[in-house]
């Protein structure tokens, strides 16, 4: 465990991870500032000098992982006219699917964290809208290289993917593989034969 009053380098991550480990060990109901902190091996209270509550905590952490599936979808349209269509968008399915459901299912477990979700979101912070905006940008830049069909509505295609994957997040269950034939099988229903 680390002194009290020596800081800890990468701490909000730290906490992060170890609110993870706890949510796919021993589910929801285990989720505690100490259960979070004790697998963190911090002080007790080193959660609540940093977060207002277990409830700040869990928003932010929902959206630092929503951030970070946002920002893979963002680097998506660079990747128009490499690799196949079908294998990008699964890349970026992979990456949003690698958010633990337990993580997500907390969040609509505890409204006043959803409610901080909600807000964060509708003040610009990233979430599912801007995956699928990316998506959009990323097929209009196939669309224009001849790699998807012309007359495809890109922006329906988009919204067909984010959609399912936004199910899938919200219908999964901790511990179980993410649904990789599923949304194979879908990416290739959306883009056609390659």
């Amino acid at each position: 465990m680390s002194p009290r009053g020596v800081a800890i380098p990468d701490l909000r991550e730290r906490l992060f991870d170890a609110a993870e480990r706890v949510l796919a060990r021993d589910g929801a109901a285990a989720l505690t500032s100490r259960a979070i902190t004790a697998e963190a091996d911090c002080a007790k209270g080193v959660l609540h000098t940093h977060f207002a509550g277990l409830d700040e905590f869990v928003a932010e952490l929902v959206l630092d992982r929503f951030t970070r599936s946002a920002a893979l979808a963002a680097a998506l349209p660079a990747k128009a006219g490499s690799g196949s269509v079908a294998g990008n968008l699964m890349e970026l399915a992979t990456a949003v699917l690698s958010l633990d459901p337990g993580v997500v299912g907390l969040a609509v477990t505890r409204p006043a964290a959803a409610q901080r979700i909600r807000d964060a979101w509708a003040a610009g912070a990233p979430g599912f809208d801007v995956v699928q905006a990316s998506t959009q940008a990323y097929l209009d830049a196939e669309q224009r290289l001849g790699r998807v069909a012309p007359g495809a509505d890109t922006g329906a295609v988009a919204l067909a993917l984010v959609g399912t994957l936004h199910h899938l997040l919200m219908t999964g269950r901790p511990g179980t593989p993410p649904p990789q034939d599923q949304v194979e099988r879908l990416v290739h229903t959306l883009t056609g034969p390659s």
